[in-house]
């Protein structure tokens, strides 16, 4: 444990020795932290000050609460999500799934897909990354996609409304056909540009993909370009813990 001039620990020196051991796996993913009467004893202070200590690894996202008052190591097995291959020639879509819902199960693991559709205008950002008007119609997909039923991204692709109205784009459930929907629609997808960042969640990121406290995320914005200029822009939000992205590139 980090001494203090008076040998009596802080709630950063608490914070500190259990992050040690976080890191060292003598405290494993999905442990139960010792109960802040037992911490207290140990490292000789208050409850409060240990409750301190232990928030700074909740912001840290090292440590979940749950009911009860339990708190948790951070138990999490990410996904290998690789963008050079997703969505590229010899894409992996069929009845039973697309291409990044084939990727899943092809590890071991079980996704799914809750999708909402609805009819928006386009906003200054989306217009952009389309290349249309300001306002001008277009359809909005939104899906959760899960992984061994846990919330793993919260994808929303736009489509312009001319490419996609009367398309299997316009039904609400997990669509998936051979190729790919926009192949499939006569929409190739010819080129893509991605565009990464990182942040902090909003409040409805956090919500919807069930984020504990100090857990950043990766925008991932995908452009589709057909033959004729973009047909597609989606963008995923992908939780940091759960995932590691990865490009391959000749050189």
């Amino acid at each position: 444990m980090t001494p203090t001039p008076t040998g009596r620990a802080t709630a950063r020196s608490i914070a500190d020795e259990l992050r040690t051991e976080i890191r060292s796996g003598v405290l494993r993913p999905g442990d139960v932290l010792p109960t802040s009467r037992v911490l207290a004893e140990r490292f000789g202070v208050t409850p409060k000050t240990v409750g301190s200590g232990i928030d700074l690894l909740k912001a840290e996202g090292l440590v979940i609460g749950e009911q009860g008052g339990r708190r948790r190591v951070r138990a999490n097995k990410p996904i290998v999500w690789n963008l050079t291959k997703f969505e590229r020639n010899g894409r992996r879509d069929s009845a039973a799934g697309d291409d990044w819902s084939t990727a899943i199960r092809d590890a071991g693991r079980e996704p799914a897909q809750h999708v909402s559709v609805s009819t928006v205008p386009a906003d200054e950002q989306v217009a952009r990354w389309l290349g249309i008007p300001v306002g001008e119609s277009t359809v909005q997909r939104v899906r959760i996609r899960t992984v061994d039923d846990q919330p793993y991204q919260l994808a929303t692709s736009h489509f312009p409304s001319t490419i996609a109205a009367g398309t299997p784009l316009m039904e609400e459930r997990d669509v998936s056909l051979p190729g790919g929907i926009l192949a499939f629609i006569g929409y190739p997808q010819v080129q893509i540009r991605d565009e990464i960042s990182v942040r902090m969640p909003d409040p409805d990121e956090t919500e919807r993909l069930q984020l504990p406290p100090g857990t950043p995320v990766a925008e991932h914005v995908r452009i589709g370009y057909g033959e004729a200029g973009p047909v597609r822009v989606m963008v995923t939000i992908a939780p940091g813990d759960r995932h590691k992205l990865v490009y391959e590139l000749e050189v």
